[in-house]
């Protein structure tokens, strides 16, 4: 008999968000989730998360947004969107279809378009949660600012919390001294889950035209080689909150989010990984599996948080 591999990212929430396994993309990095439709069954993964939305669509930031890194890339895409109105005339009909929960990521510049933003999403069908994206690096204003600030994060959480029946996950940036704090106020705002982590800042220098190789100069570090940071502040956010905790962070094996949900996360995020390789996604759900039969594990649930301290 398989193992089992569903899991609850809102126990207790009035609305549920049940996942048939831990395993959904990062935002950014899957579009809207019908391009990924065309090549295979993306009703296999526990959910879909979308592109950060904003109020108003938004053409991003000059090119080039990319560059490669050793074990990873640097991306500078600026929330690229079509704004939320598109999104519930035109894509939450389709999400609506698919027998797969669709988590939206909001992407507000002030703590009153995250409430904004959840209005508007609120009741929609098609959309069975909200993903707060207070750690976005490459905008102006918003994002990152609001997420290194625990009061202005808390204060992100409840507008939208308060403006809509969905379950609301806050996604951390990993540009702070410490995640706890943060998550540890989403969590006391009302926030039924955390996700940890967003990218990580970093630069690439054009050595021939000696300048940086992104417009913006620095740009967001995703890929392999942030692994170990994500895996710390998921295994530190995982002992500070009572809440659910989703990992990401250079995950592309199931071996990789064996090792999330070894230190807390009840699910995991794979972004950069689908880059080089559509298929990633599933290769993790297989791999999850396969990992939980050679080691005579029946419920992915039973080594969720296995390798943290005890609690009192």
């Amino acid at each position: 008999m398989p193992p089992r591999l569903a899991v609850d990212l809102a126990p207790g929430h009035k609305t549920e968000l049940l996942l048939r396994n831990p395993v959904m993309p990062a935002s950014g990095t899957f579009s809207w989730g019908a391009e990924f439709a065309k090549h295979y069954d993306i009703t296999r993964l526990g959910a879909i998360v979308s592109k950060g939305i904003t109020i108003r669509p938004r053409a991003g930031n000059v090119q080039p947004r990319v560059a490669e890194t050793p074990m990873g890339m640097l991306n500078s895409i600026g929330l690229q969107n079509v704004g939320i109105r598109a999104v519930v005339d035109e894509l939450a009909p389709m999400w609506e279809r698919w027998d797969v929960p669709v988590i939206a990521n909001l992407a507000g510049d002030t703590v009153g378009e995250f409430g904004e933003l959840a209005r508007a999403l609120d009741g929609v069908p098609g959309i069975a949660a909200l993903e707060l994206n207070i750690s976005c690096p490459n905008v102006d204003v918003g994002g990152l600012e609001i997420g290194q600030d625990p009061v202005a994060a808390a204060r992100a959480t409840e507008a939208a919390v308060r403006s809509t029946d969905l379950p609301v996950i806050v996604k951390l940036t990993p540009n702070v001294t410490d995640p706890v704090d943060v998550a540890k106020a989403c969590e006391d705002a009302g926030a039924a889950a955390i996700c940890a982590i967003n990218t990580v800042l970093g630069l690439a220098i054009d050595t021939k035209r000696r300048r940086p190789v992104l417009p913006r100069g620095r740009g967001g570090l995703s890929g392999p080689a942030i692994k170990p940071v994500a895996l710390r502040m998921v295994y530190d956010v995982a002992q500070a909150v009572r809440v659910p905790v989703v990992g990401c962070g250079g995950i592309r094996t199931g071996e990789d989010a064996i090792e999330f949900l070894m230190a807390g996360a009840m699910a995991v995020q794979v972004g950069t990984a689908s880059f080089a390789n559509p298929r990633a996604l599933l290769d993790v759900v297989e791999g999850i599996e396969a990992w939980l039969c050679a080691n005579d594990v029946g419920d992915v649930r039973e080594i969720i948080g296995c390798a943290l301290p005890a609690r009192d």
